[in-house]
């Protein structure tokens, strides 16, 4: 029996109440249709892959085109999708509420809105302006009772601002505006992360892991909820193709094709 919006909603919810998961991120239906086949329970968007999967630099992607892309994950697997809806593709609350009302209408289990400008001469928005920002997004979520699950982001360390009092505290009044699960990417360090989870206890935090480093055992010991690998899976396909594709148009052998994936097996998890 198909599973429901409702059912990804509820079980998606629930998976934030104890333990640690892992939240991979695919760049389209195959890749998200292989996550479900490996058995992964649910699954968030990635602005950049998707963004380099249709040609594009990161941030570089319009509302259309991530709403119609978020509606085809939703549609592909039976797992809970959490999006990467960025700065809720617009700057003023109202404006971010009607993007996200849009973005609820998907079939998204959980989005997240940042509080980066896009500006390098101001990259984050002004403290109580970001607030209200997710005091918006709630109330877009909370109009029709969709359950969806709603994740501020300070994305500080991103931009060169590293004061983790900083981020905590933007965290921290990002919880009180409604935010159900908070996230601060390019935090790495045990201690900086055990900061972070305990300073905002008892709301889930998301931890980023893009690189070799931190186990999943040793990010659950930390206390943290769930982990998310952004681009990354992205950059790692993208790194096999540019090897093949630079061998032959280099050197003119073939080498790196034999490190593909079987073309069988490819069939079958999703035929």
């Amino acid at each position: 029996m198909p599973i429901t919006t409702a059912e990804k909603r509820s079980t998606f919810r629930g998976m934030h109440d104890a333990g640690c998961f892992v939240l991979p991120n695919p760049y389209d239906v195959g890749t998200a249709r292989a996550l479900q086949h490996l058995g992964f329970t649910a699954i968030a968007s990635t602005s950049a892959g998707f963004a380099w999967s249709i040609g594009r630099p990161d941030n570089r992607v319009s509302l259309e085109d991530v709403l119609q892309h978020l509606t085809a994950l939703c549609d592909a697997v039976d797992l809970p999708v959490n999006a990467d809806f960025e700065g809720g593709f617009a700057h003023k609350p109202e404006k971010v509420a009607a993007n996200v009302a849009r973005a609820v209408k998907t079939g998204v289990a959980g989005l997240s809105i940042e509080d980066s400008t896009g500006d390098a001469a101001n990259p984050l928005y002004e403290r109580a302006f970001a607030i209200e920002r997710i005091k918006a997004a709630r109330a877009a979520i909370d109009a029709d009772n969709s359950g969806v699950l709603l994740v501020g982001r300070c994305e500080g360390f991103l931009v060169g601002q590293t004061d983790l009092n900083m981020v905590i505290d933007r965290l921290n009044a990002y919880a009180e505006a409604g935010a159900d699960c908070l996230y601060a990417p390019g935090i790495r360090s045990k201690e900086q992360i055990a900061t972070l989870v305990k300073s905002v206890h008892p709301k889930p935090v998301n931890l980023l892991i893009g690189s070799p480093g931190l186990t999943v055992a040793e990010a659950a010991d930390l206390g943290v909820r769930r982990i998310s690998v952004g681009g990354s899976l992205a950059r790692a396909a993208w790194g096999g193709f540019m090897r093949g594709a630079r061998e032959i148009a280099e050197r003119g052998t073939f080498t790196e094709l034999g490190n593909g994936y079987s073309g069988a097996e490819l069939n079958r998890m999703l035929g």
